[in-house]
């Protein structure tokens, strides 16, 4: 387990340090997983996992997966489908095609896949994942504590990237509200007249 602190000096050295330590890893690990003793150069990249809604798609989405391909040799996307973020009481107001498509198309992105559910550790053993990147909100949580031991002893590193500051999916919701003027009640209307239209 490994947070990223928040200036950009602790960023920049944990950086350093973790890029190094996931390939100490493929290394360490390579025996195991790959069956060969580390110096083939066939053995699997390390697979890093990570997801999110990526509802209006801004640079704190852009920053983390900027940052976790950064420390991984594929980095895999699970794109949270409409029905789960129904399921979690909310509202995506891009269509789930859409979403997967935009995450899909980032460069920094070697695969997009449906997140159909909230386990994180089954889907990173489907994918063969040896790092799950989440965001540092969850970092100290009782819940995650439990997840790490579970992780761990599955061999993959949990790793928490600071969000960017001042922006999120939410904020940019409510500034368009306030922009232009909605009410909940109006913004409801327009979301459907423009669902309407396609």
């Amino acid at each position: 387990m490994i947070t990223l602190k928040n200036t950009k000096g602790e960023i920049f050295d944990a950086y350093k340090s973790l890029r190094s330590e996931v390939k100490s890893l493929k290394k360490s690990t390579c025996p195991q997983i790959c069956g060969n003793n580390g110096t083939d150069p066939d053995e699997k990249p390390v697979i890093g996992y990570t997801t999110g809604v990526y509802d209006l798609f801004h640079i704190g989405h852009l920053n983390l997966l900027k940052n976790a391909k950064g420390m991984c040799d594929k980095l895999i996307v699970g794109v949270t489908v409409d029905d789960l973020v129904a399921y979690k009481g909310k509202k995506a107001m891009i269509p789930f095609e859409d979403r997967i498509e935009i995450v899909r198309s980032c460069r920094y992105v070697d695969a997009a896949v449906p997140q159909y559910d909230m386990d994180k550790l089954t889907a990173c053993k489907k994918l063969g994942a040896k790092v799950l990147f989440v965001g540092d909100d969850w970092y100290g949580t009782d819940k995650w504590k439990e997840y790490e031991k579970k992780f761990k002893k599955e061999g993959i590193r949990i790793v928490y990237f600071p969000y960017t500051k001042g922006i999120s999916s939410t904020k940019i919701t409510h500034t368009l509200q306030q922009v232009r003027g909605w009410t909940d009640e109006s913004a409801k209307k327009a979301l459907k007249i423009n669902n309407e239209d396609k």
